[in-house]
């Protein structure tokens, strides 16, 4: 059923782009996940930390056309992420993981003062690997397919752009390991550069 409502918004994302220009790029940039309490001030002091167990990136494409009929724009992107996430166990321990995962935001924006833009729309989510290992038990139980929602705001200067956006999941990806709690919903600030082609 997820791939289905996959399918269906970006069917409805290119239908929409199919008559009108189409910008496209490349984009890229840093991820600090949260764990469940990403705020820009945290994320901002994360950073001057060094964020380096938190820290991940992401790199893929962007397309961009216009709904002329309601100015505003639809962007869909393809994008590769590897991102860092920690579980606690029994004994209060913290450990921490990585996993890579393809994301697809559809997103919905709105151009102003020539230069800014904000959007907002769902991401779908699909994990691809991951390094999680616990007495032997894998992330098999999780559900690998899940959705979020990213809104944000950036600028573009030619062919440039630089946004930042705070993405949450929406689904529920969590597993209980005996005694051991692991969510993978994504709670995290991304800086984001682009590159008209």
């Amino acid at each position: 059923m997820k791939k289905v409502i996959l399918m269906i918004c970006l069917a409805f994302a290119f239908s929409q782009t199919s008559n009108a220009q189409i910008d496209f790029g490349l984009k890229g940039g840093i991820n600090y996940n949260n764990n469940g309490d990403a705020t820009f001030s945290s994320t901002g002091s994360d950073v001057i930390k060094g964020g380096e167990s938190r820290s991940g990136y992401h790199a893929g494409l962007w397309f961009r056309g216009k709904l002329p009929l309601i100015g505003l724009y639809i962007r869909p992107e393809l994008v590769f992420t590897q991102v860092k996430n920690e579980y606690t166990d029994q004994n209060d321990a913290t450990s921490e993981y990585e996993y890579k995962k393809l994301d697809v935001p559809v997103l919905l924006g709105k151009k102003f003062l020539g230069v800014a833009n904000v959007f907002i729309g769902p991401s779908f989510q699909y994990i691809i690997e991951d390094d999680f290992s616990f007495s032997g038990l894998t992330t098999d139980e999780f559900d690998k397919f899940s959705v979020g929602l990213q809104m944000g705001a950036g600028i573009e200067l030619g062919r440039i752009g630089i946004d930042v956006r705070w993405e949450r999941g929406l689904s529920k990806t969590e597993a209980n390991f005996a005694n051991v709690t692991v969510d993978n919903r994504t709670d995290q600030i991304i800086f984001g550069l682009s590159l008209k082609l």
